[in-house]
């Protein structure tokens, strides 16, 4: 058995952002002075956390956020990057460069909830999390390929291992104090995993997590917190723990430790 953390950033703020217009897959923007601000405060802030995996969304916008992530690590800054397309952000359709209060008139007009339509030429949710699912299928045989098989990084294998990986998920589980320090949940892995993607990509990565994979949550966090848009810079944590089977790796245990902390934007201006 074989545990790792993977953290999950959102790319820093755009021009679009700003302006409430959605980007989608079709548009391709850079950041913002302000989302240049806020990678350098979320680099600062994850910058003793050695990362050896580090994959971003191929939109320019996460790559150059993950850029100034690696160049403000004191760890990581020889790092490879992956550029990864299903990490994309979700695909609007006939809506991207448009403004959000176009896409609720859409989805008014068709009598569903904003979060739940799919505008012409869009993604549906099930479409984005089947993306998702690809991915950590990549990701977790990434991680077994690279550090799963010998020293420090490795689990205990065997029973005791299934016994170790629960009892931490579990006693865990409500240690970490909500707006904590950037090592939380961290203690006793060695294996750092980063995720550089997009707002409505990472809210619909974590539904899956959390529903569907049943991964444990804090003690007393609302699904509302969970789940809630996530902001510029937003950081969450999850610690997996992978077995190898016939069919490949397989997730044995999970947990989260935090979604969409923004305390290291704390000092910024905020945003207008």
């Amino acid at each position: 058995m074989f545990t790792f953390s993977l953290t999950v950033v959102r790319h820093g703020e755009t021009q679009y952002n700003r302006e409430k217009l959605l980007q989608g897959q079709g548009v391709d923007t850079s950041l913002s002075e302000t989302g240049v601000q806020q990678g350098e405060a979320v680099g600062q802030h994850l910058k003793d956390i050695t990362f050896c995996n580090v994959f971003a969304s191929n939109l320019q916008r996460a790559v150059q956020t993950a850029e100034i992530i690696l160049r403000n690590s004191t760890h990581c800054s020889g790092t490879e990057m992956l550029l990864e397309p299903l990490l994309r952000e979700r695909g609007f359709g006939v809506a991207e460069g448009r403004h959000k209060e176009d896409l609720k008139n859409m989805a008014n007009a068709a009598g569903q909830s904003c979060r739940d339509f799919t505008p012409p030429g869009g993604e549906t949710l099930d479409q984005v999390k089947l993306r998702f699912k690809k991915f950590l299928e990549v990701l977790f045989k990434r991680m077994l390929e690279e550090h799963g098989s010998s020293g420090p990084a490795a689990s205990p294998s065997g029973a005791s291992a299934s016994r170790e990986a629960a009892h931490g998920t579990a006693a865990a589980a409500s240690d970490v104090p909500p707006g904590g320090s950037a090592d939380d949940g961290l203690q006793g892995v060695s294996v750092h995993a980063l995720v550089v993607s997009h707002g409505a990509y990472i809210r619909v990565a974590i539904k899956h997590l959390v529903e569907d994979l049943k991964c444990t949550v804090p003690a007393g966090v609302k699904d509302s917190q969970l789940f809630s848009p996530c902001p510029n810079t937003g950081i969450s944590r999850f610690i997996l723990t992978l077995s190898q089977s016939e069919s490949g790796p397989v997730l044995s245990a999970a947990r989260c430790v935090f979604t969409n902390r923004k305390r290291h934007l704390e000092n910024l201006p905020a945003a207008e």
